[in-house]
């Protein structure tokens, strides 16, 4: 009997929390995660973007010098493409239901007109939202 009522309870919150609206999801925070990252990545926050990468906080401090450098590059790479990056905009965010990873869709907006679309992949680590 109390195996029953254990069972109904759990799926009358599950019904209950797939109706109505219960603040912002898992996605809104992976997005708005993503694209703060990208956001700090154009305003010169290389060490910033690079510490967001899952597993960072464990790497050598030479290593994640390298990164930041990497970061640096790709930012005056764009520069010299497509007159930098002008804006990131979020287009949208699917949770994969079996690995559990957060793909964010970015637009990146290029000084020259041109757009992409990129992937980003994120998980919550302790919770804080991380690139993949």
């Amino acid at each position: 009997m109390r195996h029953i009522l254990i069972f109904v309870a759990a799926l009358m919150s599950l019904f209950a929390s797939c109706g109505g609206d219960n603040g912002p999801s898992r996605e809104d925070f992976a997005a708005k995660a993503a694209k703060a990252y990208y956001d700090s990545l154009l305003a010169g926050g290389y060490s910033f973007f690079s510490s967001g990468f899952i597993g960072t906080d464990s790497l050598p401090p030479h290593y994640r010098e390298q990164l930041v450098v990497n970061a640096k590059q790709y930012i005056l790479g764009q520069k010299k493409l497509h007159n930098g990056i002008n804006g990131v905009k979020i287009v949208t965010a699917k949770t994969d239901s079996v690995t559990n990873v957060t793909n964010v869709f970015l637009m990146l907006c290029f000084g020259d007109s041109v757009n992409e679309e990129i992937v980003v992949p994120m998980l919550e680590e302790k919770g804080v939202w991380k690139m993949k």
